[in-house]
């Protein structure tokens, strides 16, 4: 379904358009339809990455892409869709962090100056965008011996949700380079089911899922704005499934910082970006795509090191947001499977006495019996306080006895004017009960859970 498309727009063009289309595409491709089609099944996945793509076709290996800026009105459309680039890009509120972290010095050894002249005769001599994209991505990149994180090159995101704001009305996006972790190592959290836009591939159970970093590359004179242009749509792909991420476990995603970073290059020049999510006044969501730093790679050596230290360690930063992000979305799991499930408000009437101390010289202890009321017995202590409330039932406001401190009393006229002193409140959820053990349990408010002893609990169901 590429091809009807793409030629429709080439007879749309002027002459010298589809002239020069052609040739910045191929370096052998020839105007006849079928030797076009014939290239593209027989070239590697790399050798048509500087046009975008249209195509639903899921495979995404040797696909033309083909919303660029100048053929199929992808700029416009991205700025409707709320995308922003500079000049009217924010800068997210940890830019300044982001640059300090990207230029740090590395534990590893900086690349001789033998293997930047090498990088400048493989780059400057490469004829077409797959041979320079082969010869960089083997020399700047970092790989990573992680069984579970892997790069991905010139993919369509097949599995991503159509027309969710920045991608009304546009196909997946494609990066030339991507990398993050695969989708078993989100184990136990079933992340294709909870979080979308964040398992990228369609049918593939090692798909990267929630990866934080992206690139596009352009080969020898094509246009590096159009590449900028194709990042900013990567980076609101990557930033929109981290956002969903973070609203399933209930935290705020519009705080603004940057935790996405996509890069593009032609092989002469580095640049590196930062994006971030922000709200508008009129309540939409903007993604912007702010510049971190910009390098020349080949003017010298110094600049050819400084570029690889920015990458590698941009590299290494995704790689921790990543990481931190799972390790995230599996405690919120774990934590959601193991808490009591609560249940519908008890209806008894209790109010609740916190940290009322009590003295008395034969405290009662509580018995049940099969008529269901709570008697009171004797015991050998004289002192007997909890920090922690226990609920009391009594048969009759006027046979009741106090069990503890914290204890729960039934409301009577006599203890509400008692209680007043002791910090009495109403409280008639206080306890609920676990539908699994059927014991009773209070959760406070720091997180800790109290559970009603079931020798204390005198007849209540």
């Amino acid at each position: 379904m590429d091809e009807p498309h793409t030629h429709a727009e080439e007879k749309q063009a002027p002459q010298s358009t589809q002239t020069r289309k052609r040739q910045l595409d191929s370096d052998d491709d020839k105007p006849q339809p079928k030797r076009a089609r014939l290239t593209r099944k027989n070239l590697a996945a790399f050798n048509k990455m500087g046009k975008k793509k249209t195509s639903d076709d899921d495979s995404g290996s040797t696909k033309t892409k083909t919303t660029s800026t100048t053929s199929s009105g992808f700029a416009e459309q991205v700025y409707k869709n709320g995308v922003r680039q500079p000049p009217y890009a924010k800068p997210p509120p940890n830019l300044e962090d982001i640059r300090e972290r990207l230029a740090r010095s590395r534990a590893t050894a900086s690349p001789p100056e033998l293997e930047y002249k090498r990088y400048i005769n493989k780059v400057e001599g490469a004829p077409n965008e797959a041979t320079m994209v082969v010869e960089v991505s083997r020399r700047l990149p970092k790989e990573y011996d992680d069984e579970g994180y892997s790069q991905v090159f010139n993919q369509a995101f097949t599995n991503f949700p159509e027309n969710v704001g920045f991608n009304n009305g546009l196909s997946a996006p494609q990066p030339d380079f991507v990398e993050g972790l695969r989708m078993p190592e989100y184990g136990p959290f079933p992340i294709g089911e909870h979080v979308g836009g964040a398992v990228l591939y369609k049918d593939d159970p090692n798909s990267l899922t929630l990866p934080h970093l992206a690139g596009e590359w352009k080969g020898p004179g094509k246009n590096i704005k159009e590449a900028r242009m194709q990042a900013a749509y990567d980076g609101a792909a990557l930033i929109y499934a981290r956002n969903q991420a973070l609203n399933v476990m209930g935290k705020p995603y519009l705080a603004g910082y940057a935790k996405v970073i996509t890069f593009t290059t032609d092989g002469t020049n580095l640049n590196l970006f930062a994006h971030h999510a922000a709200p508008t006044e009129e309540g939409t969501l903007e993604y912007h795509q702010h510049p971190i730093k910009s390098i020349n790679l080949i003017d010298s050596h110094e600049g050819y090191k400084e570029g690889r230290k920015h990458l590698r360690n941009a590299q290494d930063l995704a790689k921790e947001e990543s990481y931190a992000l799972r390790d995230e979305l599996n405690d919120y799991w774990r934590a959601k499977r193991t808490q009591p499930v609560p249940l519908p408000t008890i209806e008894d009437d209790y109010e609740v006495v916190e940290h009322q101390p009590v003295h008395q010289a034969t405290p009662p202890t509580l018995s049940k019996h099969r008529s269901g009321k709570t008697h009171s017995h004797p015991s050998h202590h004289s002192h007997h306080s909890h920090s922690t409330p226990h609920s009391s039932k009594a048969p009759s406001s006027t046979h009741s006895s106090t069990h503890s401190s914290g204890g729960k009393r039934k409301a009577s006229s006599s203890q509400s004017s008692h209680g007043s002193s002791g910090h009495i409140s109403k409280h008639r959820s206080y306890w609920k009960k676990d539908a699994m053990s059927g014991r009773y349990y209070h959760k406070h408010s720091d997180g800790t859970v109290s559970w009603l002893d079931d020798d204390k609990d005198d007849g209540r169901d």
